[in-house]
Parts: C-alpha cells; structure tokens; sequence
C-alpha cells in the first residue's frame, strides 16, 4: 500500500513538472557560408540571433577558436564580452577567402516570421569588421534562400535541415 501512495504521488510531481514547463520546438538549418576571393588571414565569423528591436538574443555559431580576438567583432564583443557566458556555439576554424563552411544552426520555431533576424559578423585581422556582412529577418522564406554578402562574405545559403 505504501508503494501505491509514493507512485501516485511521483505521479502527481511529474505531471506538475510538465504541465509548467513551457516546451519550444526549433528547428535545424543547414547554413553555408562562401566567402569571397580576399587574401590575408581567415575571417572570425560570429552568427547572431537578433529581436526585432535589433537587440543580440543569442549567439547561434562562432568561426574561429582563439578568443583572443572575439573582441574584434565589435558589437557582438559589446554583447558577449561584458557577460562572458559559454559559448557552445563554437564550431572550430576561421574560413579563408575563397572557402565556404556548412554550419548546422539551430533556431526557435516561434522567432519566425515574427521579426527577429539573423546577423553574420566578420573580421580579419589588420583588415575591416563588418557588423552587418549578412543580415537578414528570419521568415519561413529566408531559411531557405541565398543572401548576398557586403563584406568577407560572397553569400550565405540557408537550407532546412
């Protein structure tokens, strides 16, 4: 009888934990990205998750592994820099110009269509920073298209994974 009632009542605390746990679903996309024919160093690449007040939610994918230069990145530093949080985000090697990297990106189905967007920040060393390189808003359209770079970037391909 005692087992009954500690069931029952494990029962109970785990549909409580449930019924108050608010479930997001995302989804993954396939992002390359091709950059175009530069020369000197490999670009740090950080992509961003952005609300529509154009405010950083989330850093979504980091290129480049020497956070020794995180910091020239400039805005997204302003952002990360000041709070330090981990980053698991980080997926390996600065990208040369000429090559293209596929990252998978993870993102919250309820930011689409709703005004969020995504930037890709870049910068070479004793070269430029480009703070909008790629930036676009996330809409069911957008995670499947191609988008023009105006920097180190040629183009960003997104493709639901």
């Amino acid at each position: 009888m005692k087992n009954i009632h500690i069931i029952a009542l494990l029962n109970i605390v785990a549909f409580s934990l449930v019924s108050f746990t608010n479930f997001t679903e995302s989804a993954k996309y396939k992002c390359m990205i091709q950059m175009t024919n530069y020369t000197g160093e490999g670009a740090y690449i950080v992509i961003s998750l952005l609300n529509p007040e154009g405010d950083y939610v989330e850093t979504l994918n980091v290129k480049g592994d020497d956070d020794e230069w995180y910091n020239t990145i400039e805005s997204w530093w302003d952002y990360y820099g000041k709070r330090r949080p981990d980053i698991d985000a980080i997926t390996g090697a600065t990208i040369s110009g000429g090559e293209r990297a596929i990252s998978v990106i993870e993102i919250d189905n309820d930011k689409l269509d709703k005004g969020y967007k995504l930037r890709f920040e870049t910068a070479v060393e004793d070269q430029e920073y480009y703070e909008s390189d790629v930036e676009f808003e996330l809409t069911s359209e957008t995670v499947k298209s191609k988008v023009e770079g105006k920097g180190f970037i040629r183009y960003i391909r997104m493709m639901p994974q």
